[in-house]
């Protein structure tokens, strides 16, 4: 499998399994590929519209600052199918 073909698997799948949560802003963060294991290891930044926090220049811009979420996505190099998320630690959590 091509990167760029497990970097859509996870970004579609992200897309799907968190439609309810509003994900925005998605954006590939890592790539790295497991050769013993054979799996893809696709980290994804991303928020979500509820989770966000307000200063006072935002409160005076009316912009709102949204706070980033990065988690892995594995995706499984023979057929693409993901096969987990993980949480990936990050000053913005």
């Amino acid at each position: 499998m091509e990167v760029r073909q497990a970097v859509k698997s996870a970004k579609d799948w992200v897309l799907d399994v968190m439609k309810e949560e509003q994900p925005i802003n998605l954006g590939l963060e890592e790539v790295e590929f497991d050769e013993k294991s054979r799996v893809w290891r696709i980290t994804l930044g991303f928020s979500r519209p509820w989770n966000s926090t307000k200063s006072a220049l935002s409160t005076l811009t009316g912009d709102v600052a949204l706070r980033r979420a990065y988690r892995t996505i594995i995706v499984d190099d023979k057929d693409g199918h993901v096969r987990g998320m993980v949480k990936k630690v990050s000053v913005d959590d």
